[in-house]
């Protein structure tokens, strides 16, 4: 079996996302199953040398959109700790030339035409390279245009007659819609794909929707959240359009990739720990605490956010209880950046609250210190189609405090159920995120509690094997 993944980021290349994630983990799992390649843009983040990419000999070729001819290259390099294929198409038009996967305030007919270039320009490659796949496996409105262009622009074409498309859905509110112009860009076949059954939506280009109504699967990324897209509360827009093709949406709870994220083998942290030595995260806390600038005090529990600060993550409801929080008996530590609203909301939090620091932006090794020094970790989302954070929380023994919706539902073992792993919250409401908080502020006083759940946390399994199975036994039924 031939398996073509074509995906915006791949860890640990590029990143700015859990989409980067799936991909570095998802066919590492599926290696002894499958002959793999992986697409992705040569971003101008990406460490050339770092990673030993190679440019491919021969590889230039030129493709005309509209009327402007663009230039591309081939590199590649293995997928780390495997013998799998990565090919980066190079563009310095549209890629190379920034530093960041998803650069801000670019022109949005821009980001179309740089997604229609990449996706074209992986299907032309895999071509050259005579990598005849049996699935194409794409992800989210950046590569939605590939099923289109196999049902349009290839559809004579026998080198792809039997291939299978797999589309999967990360996030459903960014679908890539844009003016009917852009199919002219794409040089797209209009008469085929713009209409109801196609990628026409209220008079506009939806490239996801496409790709909806044209591959053979659509997956999402956990069966909670593929029910809730088929309701008008969380369909944005497409659960009419979804609904009609129930008989082949599938949810896949994503994994994590626990040789990445191990608390008994991260080099960051200060004292490595598992869940037989689960007194050693007390060393951890304390360094936290420290670089946050906190006092340590072993009878107050420390609550962490590390997330995107957009609405999507349920921001709006520490801005609704930020009073509250600053009286409780608890320290709180924010780490995270994006729109300006939410940065300046932790920035004023963390300037003039007793018990309330933020760090805007992003680093790696703090963000694993802070999983590994925490007692508790807060996803108060919106909506959460699956959710990493909370994974990789239980598996540093940091009980989530999260609201019970689309993945969350799936992955937390609310408490006080058997086997408890967390703590959940219903209502998109801050105090009932507060009511969420003060339980887990109780149950942090019944150490014989808490250590209980952090055990069943630690050893709950959310690995890539579990979910690799069923995503490789969706393929074989696809094939067969």
């Amino acid at each position: 079996m031939k398996i073509l993944y074509a995906a915006a980021e791949v860890s640990p290349f590029s990143k700015a996302g859990g989409l980067s994630d799936v991909m570095g983990s998802l066919p590492k799992a599926l290696e002894k199953d499958a002959e793999i390649a992986i697409f992705t843009p040569l971003h101008g983040c990406i460490d050339y040398n770092k990673w030993g990419l190679k440019e491919l000999e021969n590889s230039e070729i030129w493709i005309t959109f509209g009327s402007s001819p663009q230039k591309f290259k081939l590199h590649i390099a293995k997928l780390p700790g495997t013998d799998i294929n990565v090919f980066f198409v190079q563009n310095d038009w549209y890629f190379s030339c920034f530093q960041e996967v998803y650069p801000r305030w670019l022109d949005p007919r821009y980001e179309h035409e740089r997604y229609i270039a990449f996706s074209l320009a992986t299907l032309e490659y895999a071509k050259q390279l005579n990598f005849r796949a049996d699935i194409i496996h794409s992800n989210d409105w950046h590569t939605a245009m590939i099923p289109l262009y196999i049902k349009a622009n290839y559809k004579f074409d026998e080198f792809w007659s039997k291939t299978k498309n797999v589309f999967e859905i990360h996030n459903l509110a960014y679908q890539g819609v844009w003016f009917e112009d852009i199919l002219d860009f794409a040089n797209m076949r209009k008469d085929i794909v713009y209409n109801e059954w196609g990628c026409e939506h209220y008079g506009r280009v939806n490239w996801m929707k496409g790709a909806i109504n044209y591959s053979d699967r659509i997956v999402a990324v956990s069966p909670n959240y593929a029910r809730e897209i088929l309701t008008g509360e969380y369909g944005e827009g497409m659960d009419y359009t979804l609904r009609g093709h129930t008989n082949k949406l599938v949810g896949i709870v994503n994994g994590i990739d626990y040789d990445v994220f191990n608390p008994k083998t991260d080099k960051t942290l200060v004292k490595n720990y598992d869940v037989n030595s689960i007194e050693n995260k007390e060393a951890n806390k304390k360094k936290v605490l420290e670089e946050f600038g906190l006092k340590y005090n072993p009878s107050r529990p420390l609550i962490a956010l590390i997330s995107r600060l957009v609405e999507q993550k349920g921001l709006d409801l520490i801005r609704q209880v930020e009073g509250d929080l600053q009286h409780l008996d608890a320290d709180f530590v924010f780490l995270g950046s994006g729109d300006k609203s939410y940065e300046n909301l932790f920035i004023w939090l963390s300037n003039n609250t007793p018990n309330i620091r933020a760090y805007v932006g992003y680093r790696g090794d703090l963000a694993n210190l802070i999983y590994a020094g925490s007692d508790f970790f807060l996803m108060p989302s919106k909506f959460e189609p699956c959710g990493l954070s909370q994974l990789i929380a239980m598996h540093f023994g940091s009980l989530p405090i999260v609201r019970a919706t689309g993945g969350l539902e799936d992955t937390v073992t609310g408490y006080p159920l058997d086997n408890s792993t967390g703590f959940k919250f219903w209502g998109y409401d801050g105090w009932a995120m507060k009511d969420a908080i003060l339980t887990a502020m109780y149950v942090y006083k019944d150490k014989y509690t808490l250590n209980a759940m952090r055990k069943s946390a630690m050893t709950s399994d959310f690995s890539w094997k579990k979910s690799a199975e069923k995503y490789l036994e969706m393929y074989k039924s696809l094939m067969n």
